[in-house]
């Protein structure tokens, strides 16, 4: 199988992406068509584009079965998400790894990608195991026991201050690798894992809404950030969805395999449905409801992520919203229209209802009727 090196490198202060591979007119047309500003960098001498954490995933998925996608020598997502500071050349201070490391981790990400894990799953369990082996770069795989795990956390993780998400994606990919590479139970209960953040959803009023929502010129991305809120929907659903899971006559969007690998079905708003036929008659996708530039080929969650970039900068909204705003919003809205926790629950696709209940805290109905004691003063 033919190989892409993925590098990261800084050109004109900014982060680029830089790509190695044996010239191949085919490939790099599709990168073209998924890579914003993809192109020859004759000073690089090689292929650059802007790097954006999503990068390694769309790759992922278009090069699935064709190409090895080799990244092993890009710092990692997960550890650049710390609000401590944290130390973004940790990862670059780790050696090489070795060649039977490489060839575990080869086979590791081939059962992930057999048992249908999703891309975005099977690039964390690689990364995260990578860098514990990396760290452990002098000691056998079949030597690292439990104490090798906890000398990790507090040798690294702590001592660079990444994220206890980063940490927790360690503890979950190594228990499944030595579990299925090497046959071995790594006692991951016994290890203390660090205390999760209780961080609140972050809702937008309905008048925020709107006006982001009113704020694009273009259908299109009028279109796909209208669909986000009046569904619920989360960035890469949108992106999955093809017409034929629309059922105007009934009223209902068929979300498939979505996280979790789970179907679900969402009532969709007749203003939505004529929205859609408009939005058909001037673009006519061939395949998927939203397309890129080139025709057949998926709208990039880089480029959606821009689509409401400019939509807040254009109303001067200064919050930094995303995308998944506007899936919280629509939940907070629902439910303080009255609607039942337990069908908030079935719209998002949540598999537990405690999920759904974090919305109940930042629900202002009842909130807001609060009389402070202040007041009597």
């Amino acid at each position: 199988m033919k190989t892409i090196k993925l590098l990261q490198d800084v050109h004109n202060e900014k982060s680029i992406a830089k790509f190695y591979y044996a010239p191949n007119e085919e490939l790099t047309q599709k990168l073209k068509g998924i890579i914003p500003d993809f192109g020859w960098n004759a000073s690089k001498n090689c292929w650059t584009s802007p790097y954006y954490p999503k990068m390694k995933t769309e790759l992922f998925k278009l090069l699935r079965g064709r190409y090895w996608l080799d990244y092993s020598g890009m710092q990692l997502k997960s550890v650049l998400l710390s609000d401590e500071s944290p130390n973004k050349n940790a990862f670059k201070s780790l050696p090489k790894l070795k060649e039977d490391q490489e060839k575990y981790l080869h086979s590791f990400r081939n059962y992930l990608t057999a048992r249908r894990y999703s891309d975005s799953t099977i690039q964390t369990y690689y990364d995260s195991v990578s860098t514990f082996l990396r760290f452990f770069n002098e000691k056998p795989i079949s030597e690292i026991d439990n104490n090798d795990v906890i000398l990790f956390n507090n040798e690294y993780v702590i001592k660079h201050r990444l994220s206890a998400s980063f940490q927790n994606q360690v503890v979950n990919g190594l228990k499944l690798f030595y579990q299925v590479v090497q046959d071995k139970r790594m006692y991951i209960d016994l290890i203390n894992r660090p205390r999760r953040e209780k961080k609140l959803p972050n809702v937008l009023s309905k008048e925020e809404v709107k006006l982001i929502l009113d704020a694009p010129t273009n259908v299109k991305h009028r279109t796909m950030l209208s669909l986000t809120y009046a569904c619920g929907l989360r960035a890469g659903e949108v992106l999955n969805l093809t017409f034929k899971d629309i059922h105007a006559a009934r009223n209902l969007l068929i979300v498939k395999q979505a996280k979790g690998k789970k179907d679900r079905i969402v009532p969709i708003s007749p203003k939505i449905i004529l929205m859609l036929r408009e939005y058909y008659k001037i673009f006519k996708p061939i395949k998927w409801l939203f397309e890129g530039q080139v025709a057949g080929t998926k709208y990039s969650e880089r480029s959606f992520q821009q689509v409401i970039q400019q939509a807040i900068k254009k109303v001067k909204i200064q919050k930094p919203v995303t995308l998944h705003w506007l899936r919280h919003s629509y939940a907070t809205h629902l439910l303080e229209s009255g609607t039942d926790l337990r069908y908030i629950q079935e719209l998002l696709g949540h598999a537990s209802s405690k999920t759904t209940e974090i919305y109940t805290h930042v629900s202002t109905k009842s909130i807001q009727q609060i009389r402070s004691p202040f007041d009597d003063l």
